[in-house]
């Protein structure tokens, strides 16, 4: 007979009118693709998640695409509470700032933040944990487009821009959208471990399990943007050959382009010259080798292009303005466990 598995960790996400439907479902499927997975693969120690949406509101809300939402539960509505909550997310969306003016909302989340294991928040979500006063002297992101809002309206919290998600203490954050689900899957790592979150983001068809420092602005993305084929498919071969000699001469030689018209064109069609690109690549790189392995600096240096570690170690201070050492202590995902 199969063995009963431990009681399931109650997950929940807050939501509201307005909502970005993908702030509220992305990371909730992270957890039940989870639980699923867990009960087929799982040892009965093993203990999944339950979760649910809550809201200020009763039955359903509207989403910012306009799809409905049905809401498990009221907020403060004790009726068939099973257990406390163990990690709380916050959504966000175009309805964030008509929630900033939702005192019960803001009321309860103070109420409940002493008592959840893991308070979090997806995109824009982040500046209503800040309204409740959560977030003072916290390291913490949100998207792109409004983290300079967001450091405006609430200075005493610390805005990073660059991380897809934060951890400060029991408080994380996430950039936009589907950062959100980067978000869960490093929340799953943390309960259950490396190769359980791995074969979730397998199971729902994720490219790649984002670790929490990568960049907002990733290289991979501005491949999409470029029109011209000769453009994006150097673009492409960068990324795998980043020990390469990566000059202007020997990237146009690729594209079979002169190296002046190359450079003029990738500029224009990429937003960046080829040697900013070039580096942004390898600091990625590096970024991710410093978050996920073990390996030394050096080594790391050379895998990825730099030359020399003093090399690598100028790029970070100069566009993260922290030293890789630095950078590892505080994003190695082993320090997580």
């Amino acid at each position: 007979m199969r063995q009963r598995r431990a009681p399931a960790r109650r997950v929940a996400v807050v939501a509201f009118p307005g909502v970005q439907v993908l702030d509220v479902t992305g990371p909730l499927e992270v957890f039940a693709c989870t639980d699923r997975w867990l009960g087929e693969h799982g040892t009965h120690e093993a203990r999944g998640y339950t979760i649910e949406l809550l809201a200020t509101t009763a039955a359903t809300i509207a989403t910012s695409s306009g799809l409905r939402l049905a809401v498990d539960r009221r907020l403060g509505d004790r009726r068939g509470r099973a257990a406390a909550i163990d990690t709380l997310l916050v959504a966000g969306g175009i309805g964030t700032a008509a929630a900033l003016q939702d005192r019960a909302l803001l009321r309860w989340l103070r109420a409940q933040a002493p008592y959840v294991r893991r308070l979090g928040s997806v995109c824009s979500g982040a500046f209503i944990l800040a309204e409740a006063g959560l977030l003072d002297n916290r390291r913490v992101t949100t998207h792109w487009r409004w983290c300079g809002a967001l450091a405006q309206r609430y200075p005493e919290v610390r805005v990073e821009a660059d991380p897809i998600f934060v951890r400060d203490g029991n408080i994380y954050t996430s950039a936009g959208v589907t950062a959100g689900m980067d978000l869960a899957l490093a929340l799953v790592e943390e309960d259950h471990g490396h190769a359980v979150a791995v074969n979730v983001a397998r199971d729902l068809v994720l490219f790649l399990r984002r670790p929490g420092g990568q960049s907002q602005f990733s290289t991979q993305l501005a491949v999409q943007a470029a029109d011209r084929e000769p453009v994006r498919e150097v673009q492409a071969w960068i990324a795998d050959h980043l020990g390469d000699d990566l000059s202007v001469p020997a990237l146009a030689a690729r594209a079979t382009m002169s190296p002046r018209n190359f450079a003029r064109v990738f500029t224009r069609e990429v937003g960046t010259t080829p040697a900013r690109f070039v580096e942004q690549a390898r600091l990625e790189a590096a970024r991710r080798r410093l978050e996920e392995s073990a390996h030394g600096v050096d080594a790391i240096a050379m895998q990825c292009g730099f030359g020399s570690s003093e090399s690598m170690r100028r790029t970070f201070l100069r566009r993260l303005q922290v030293p890789p050492s630095a950078y590892r202590h505080r994003f190695n995902s082993a320090r997580l466990h």
